[in-house]
């Protein structure tokens, strides 16, 4: 794959973000992606922080640069009022749990629901994943410039993923390293485990076609996001029915 060109395929890429209905369904193969606007206007950031808990709300407090604090009260905001469509509940009923690597999961008393979720954000952009039966993960990444790409891909990445970096022309580094990135970063939000687990992850990146998880039984998906940005979501199973919702 010597200086082929790889660009970034999306399986989205013609698709529209659509507003949900209120009474939005999910079955069993359906996947829905929301994309979550996070710069909101003071009055929607107060009715935000209302829907927290206790706990969510110390959490913003510590956040140094105000931005940043809005940003986390409206992702949790909006997550939490997401999740409450799936579960018939208020968003303010919602409870979460946590996982080893602090990956938030819905409480014990909505087991019986078997909603799985995932955000991920990335300045003033989230994605928030959403799944039945099945874990999932999603990750979103800003494409900027990385001088040390490559030594960031001898770091993280397989034998074969660094030895794909260092073929591509310059101008092809930093979107290929993003989009390795952003694959292995779902597959391993999925599963809970720690980016310590990133280099034994692998990703297939060939010319014209979407990345491959190199697991026996997953799929991944690449997401287009606008702005610049890169995504994938990485659920266990073939079958998988798409809807991309606009927040």
């Amino acid at each position: 794959m010597q200086n082929s060109k790889l660009r970034s395929l999306t399986i989205d890429s013609d698709r529209q973000w659509l507003v949900a209905p209120n009474d939005v369904k999910l079955l069993p193969d359906d996947i829905h992606v929301w994309r979550i606007e996070l710069e909101r206007s003071e009055s929607q950031i107060k009715q935000f922080a209302k829907i927290l808990s206790e706990d969510e709300r110390g959490r913003a407090e510590k956040l140094y640069f105000q931005q940043h604090r809005q940003r986390f009260v409206v992702g949790r905001g909006i997550l939490r009022t997401i999740l409450g469509r799936y579960l018939d509940v208020a968003p303010q009923e919602v409870k979460f749990d946590y996982e080893a690597f602090g990956k938030p999961v819905l409480s014990a008393e909505f087991s019986d629901r078997k909603i799985w979720f995932n955000l991920s954000h990335c300045q003033s952009l989230a994605l928030c994943a959403v799944s039945r039966d099945r874990p999932i993960g999603v990750d979103l990444e800003y494409a900027r410039p990385i001088t040390d790409v490559l030594v960031l891909a001898q770091q993280f990445f397989s034998a074969s993923e660094s030895a794909l970096m260092r073929s591509l022309p310059p101008h092809q580094k930093q979107q290929a390293f993003f989009r390795i990135w952003t694959c292995k970063e779902a597959y391993l939000k999925a599963t809970g485990a720690g980016i310590s687990q990133l280099q034994k992850i692998e990703i297939t990146l060939t010319p014209g076609e979407s990345a491959k998880l190199n697991v026996p039984d997953w799929r991944l998906l690449e997401i287009s996001a606008g702005r610049n940005s890169i995504a994938a979501v990485a659920v266990p199973g073939t079958a998988a029915n798409l809807r991309y919702w606009q927040y």
